[in-house]
């Protein structure tokens, strides 16, 4: 399982959702402050859902995302740090 980690801009601690609350059914506000005490940085942010990357095995009929453009799709699926070697690329012997 993973966590999304949001990290402080200014002294790098991880950040923690202090409350937040759904105003669209793809859009979320949170309210976020830096767990670094001398820092105390406090800020407000937007989580929303832009693109579908793959299709609901459940469909909810008034749920309506664009699809994800294949570039996007991609970069999604890549972890971080790993390079994937690209096998259209390479010459063969």
């Amino acid at each position: 399982m993973s966590t999304y980690k949001l990290v402080c801009p200014h002294c790098q601690e991880r950040m923690r959702i202090r409350t937040s609350e759904g105003t669209h059914i793809f859009l979320r506000i949170a309210y976020l402050q830096c767990i670094n005490e001398a820092c105390g940085w406090s800020v407000r942010a937007q989580f929303e859902m832009t693109h579908e990357m793959s299709p609901s095995g459940m469909p909810n009929p008034s749920v309506s995302l664009p699809v994800a453009p294949v570039a996007i799709r991609r970069h999604a699926m890549k972890k971080e740090g790993e390079q994937q070697m690209d096998l259209l690329g390479l010459e063969t012997a």
